[in-house]
């Protein structure tokens, strides 16, 4: 069995190489003669219809789970699980007909893998007496308080895992990312309308049919709260295009028009924690887009020219700020910004989030290490409600402490160990020259930032839909360099070589230069920065880059 890169070229950069490609045609290629050369480049393996299958699926997964109610129900959930068993049968299918299985060697992939392993560790007979809750028991053979509720998180993860990994692996043009973005931006924009419509014309009822009596719904959403979130993903995405100025200047106004759209959508659910999470989201995008933009340092771009973009995109960060505030106050009146800064009143004592907050911790006290089971917390936590609520608590409503709660410790590690790869990988993706897809990782980024942020508040990612977009967020903005435009790519890759041959030559010792031609090497390295070098501005190598 070989292994190879995939669109990288000899000596590939750490962006390019993350596509493992292994043969499974039988018996390896033969290994070329020790004499002879290797290669300029490693051909990727043809695009089959196979391959444009798994996307489709893909993306008919993130649009179907959000119209099936957010996908929370039983019947959804297996479509959804089905629907990650045929990703896994049309990969095998590509890969039989390529020769090559393609595998992603993205990090954030390992994290999910472990949170698995960890479900798997659950089921075990691991000291099941020790720390045993009072009135609670046990299933035997298990050191999960609720071994069904575990089992069915695994097979949650591993589903989530599998469109996670197949779109790290096959979204690998910038054909097949721009194709995969706008989806999403334009699924987002129809989701934004729909759920407008509804609010204003049958609030109470879902697809004007289905009532709720327990929350309040939004869109097709049970909670509104949750739709909230599936609109600060969305959101992002245009938002990350505009600030990086990837958006050409006929399309602009329809841009910033769904931009709006979106976040009007979002304010209007009323949710405290998505106006919070949408506006930490802006200033996220107006600090990163920034920060970017000094760190490149845009040679074509002079000092005034940067300063006006600057300024353009605070202008644009304040004016969706202001536009929120305003729409608040036009279409929901005092009340609705009172409720945005108010805090919480209700009949029921335990609705308040710091009674739920607090009683969370002590699970985590008593089940620090490995937690009480992943998906336990509905049994676990009636044993530790000390004021006897009048219904039945499902979720922590904080994503971080019913992750201390449900896996402990190591899960907690887990979860860290996610977060910081995301935003390490993505930050070094936001710096690429391709504005397209600069502006996509920027987006994405954001809009994980701004429903890591609502997670303080409730539990938007146990949302299957939610969680699904998110990690298509996660895999636009960590995704390598094979999807960013080959022109802009050899220019990058000409800067860095004239650096390195500047640093070189600013580094040898000035003894070695003789006296009779001693300006030769200067001369050869000040055209262009680099020898060599073609008008283009890309240098010239033997593979031809």
């Amino acid at each position: 069995m070989t292994t190879s890169i995939s669109n990288a070229s000899a000596r590939p950069s750490p962006a390019d190489a993350d596509i493992a490609l292994e043969h499974v045609g039988g018996a390896a290629p033969p290994a070329p003669p020790p004499s002879a050369a290797p290669p300029a480049t490693t051909p990727a393996p043809p695009r089959t219809l196979w391959s444009r299958f798994i996307l489709l699926t893909i993306c008919l997964a993130v649009i179907l789970s959000t119209i099936a109610f957010g996908t929370v129900h039983a019947w959804s959930l297996a479509v959804f699980q089905a629907g990650a068993g045929a990703v896994l049968v049309l990969w095998a299918i590509d890969a039989g007909r390529t020769g090559y299985l393609r595998v992603s060697k993205n990090f954030l992939q390992l994290p999910l893998l472990a949170v698995i392993a960890l479900g798997l560790v659950q089921l075990l007979p691991l000291g099941a007496e020790a720390g045993a809750i009072e009135g609670l028991t046990r299933s035997a053979g298990s050191y999960s308080y609720d071994p069904y509720a575990t089992r069915f998180v695994i097979v949650q993860f591993a589903a989530l895992t599998v469109y996670f990994a197949a779109a790290l692996a096959f979204v690998d043009t910038p054909a097949r990312l721009r194709l995969v973005v706008r989806t999403l931006v334009i699924f987002g924009f129809v989701l934004a309308l729909f759920g407008l419509m509804q609010w204003f014309t049958s609030p109470q009822a879902i697809f004007w049919v289905r009532e709720n009596k327990y929350a309040q719904p939004f869109g097709p959403y049970v909670n509104r709260h949750h739709f909230a979130a599936m609109m600060e993903m969305l959101l992002a995405l245009p938002l990350g295009l505009l600030f990086a100025g990837a958006v050409e200047r006929d399309r602009i106004p329809l841009y910033g028009f769904a931009s709006l759209v979106l976040s009007f959508a979002l304010v209007m659910t009323n949710s405290r924690g998505g106006v919070l999470s949408l506006v930490a989201e802006i200033l996220f995008l107006m600090t990163v887009a920034l920060g970017s933009a000094r760190v490149r340092g845009d040679a074509e771009a002079d000092r005034r020219t940067r300063a006006t973009a600057a300024i353009k995109r605070a202008a644009l960060g304040f004016g969706i700020i202001a536009v929120i505030f305003t729409s608040v106050l036009f279409f929901g009146g005092e009340e609705s910004l009172s409720r945005l800064v108010g805090t919480v009143n209700a009949q029921d004592p335990t609705t308040g989030r710091t009674h739920f907050w607090s009683r969370t911790v002590e699970i985590i006290e008593d089940h620090p290490v490995l937690g009480t089971g992943l998906g336990s917390f509905p049994v676990v936590y009636p044993r530790y409600d000390t004021r006897g609520g009048q219904e039945r608590l499902e979720q922590a409503h904080n994503d971080y402490l019913q992750t201390l709660s449900d896996a402990g410790i190591v899960g907690g590690v887990i979860g860290l160990l996610f977060i910081v790869a995301l935003f390490r990988v993505g930050f070094r993706r936001a710096a690429s020259r391709d504005k397209f897809r600069r502006g996509v990782a920027l987006g994405a980024l954001a809009g994980c930032f701004g429903v890591l942020v609502h997670s303080f508040f409730d539990f938007t990612l146990h949302t299957t839909a939610n969680a699904l977009a998110f990690l298509m967020l996660a895999a636009v903005a960590t995704v390598n360099g094979r999807v960013e435009d080959e022109s802009v790519k050899r220019q990058t890759h000409g800067r860095r070589r004239r650096r390195r041959r500047t640093r070189q030559h600013h580094h040898q010792p000035h003894h070695r230069v003789s006296s009779g031609g001693g300006d030769a090497p200067e001369r050869a390295l000040g055209r262009g920065g680099a020898a060599g070098e073609t008008p283009g501005g890309a240098a010239e190598t033997p593979n031809g880059e």
